[in-house]
């Protein structure tokens, strides 16, 4: 396969998994530029990872061998950046969130749609080999019908993650635990357990933060096929654990618990996948976890270039976990059902 030549815009702190990623692909994938505003960003990313610099966006977009950009900046600036990528005909890897809002969000999505490139949305959890296991036995159908889905997305964020300028914020990042934090495990839940209709709860800023958005959710969920469940997210459970998901179907029970897998059958059959190293960012350092799943969702959409199929999370799927985020921020407001299909900013 010929290499993808690619740009990387952002080079922040989450740029360190996508660049380890990408060194690991370095037989199909070719960083032609990596682009920040800030001096010291570029020059401290340059001591880490042997790609070339530059010090501006257009040089990546009036590039024409550049193929592709990897965004990895504010959620508030990514409908400005792919637009300006799908205009110059590139292809663009999107980190999460598409955008702040919803609506935003959308026109995001029908922009790159309307310039026929290819947009991929970085939602990593899709890709754990544990989350990948589970996929396949539900798709199997040996599990039987799903009847009650429980997330539990139990993180840590001391006060000085919230004291950075702009970050808990709508303005910057468009909200708080659910879309900067949970968003991840969100989406992986609808993957496996298919869309929810309606939500009721509470989304509130707890005692334990100064910040402008939700850092604690509590919320009952029902789901299109007739199941109930509960979503319980937070950035003030210290010290961190891992995130978890619970599968009860009518012929087995599932836990997910961040990369682990325990899957028990009525019939007495078992699987169990063990947990990777790392802590998985779950603690105060956001940062703490393994790349091997980033590498795969960009081995992932360099396929997807390359054979012109969709990559694995589309815009239009990442808008179904955006959908659901705005019905947890309603209810929280309403303390009433919420409807997933009509909620949206």
């Amino acid at each position: 396969m010929e290499r993808l030549r690619i740009g990387i815009v952002g080079l922040g702190m989450a740029v360190t998994p996508h660049a380890r990623g990408l060194v690991d692909l370095a037989d199909r994938v070719e960083v032609v530029h990596a682009f920040s505003p800030s001096a010291e960003r570029r020059a401290r990313f340059g001591e880490s990872f042997p790609f070339p610099l530059c010090d501006s966006l257009e040089t990546i977009l009036d590039d024409t061998s550049v193929e592709a950009v990897l965004v990895l900046t504010p959620a508030n600036t990514h409908l400005d950046i792919a637009r300006r990528c799908a205009q110059a005909g590139k292809h663009v890897l999107l980190e999460k969130p598409v955008e702040i809002t919803t609506a935003r969000a959308q026109d995001l999505v029908a922009i790159c749609d309307a310039a026929g490139v290819t947009l991929g949305i970085v939602l990593q959890h899709r890709f754990k080999p544990a989350a990948e296991t589970l996929a396949g036995h539900l798709a199997s159908g040996d599990m039987g019908t799903m009847i009650g889905c429980s997330t539990v997305i139990r993180l840590w964020r001391p006060q000085s993650y919230y004291d950075e300028p702009g970050r808990g914020s709508f303005a910057r990042d468009g909200g708080g635990v659910l879309i900067s934090q949970g968003i991840h495990t969100l989406d992986l839940m609808l993957s496996l357990a298919g869309p929810i209709v309606d939500v009721t709860g509470h989304a509130l800023t707890s005692a334990v933060h100064r910040m402008e958005t939700e850092d604690m959710v509590c919320a009952v969920a029902r789901f299109a096929n007739g199941a109930f469940g509960t979503i319980d997210a937070t950035t003030a459970a210290y010290p961190g654990f891992p995130e978890r998901i619970e599968l009860i179907c009518r012929n087995a029970t599932a836990s997910l618990s961040g990369t682990a897998l325990e899957i028990a059958w009525h019939d007495g059959r078992r699987v169990n996948v063990a947990a990777e190293a790392g802590a998985g960012g779950t603690g105060a350092d956001p940062m703490a976890f393994t790349h091997d799943h980033h590498r795969a969702v960009m081995a992932d959409f360099v396929e997807a270039v390359r054979q012109g199929r969709p990559p694995r999370v589309t815009g239009v799927e990442a808008l179904k976990v955006h959908r659901l985020i705005d019905a947890l921020i309603a209810a929280g407001a309403t303390q009433g059902p919420v409807s997933v299909a009509a909620a949206s900013r």
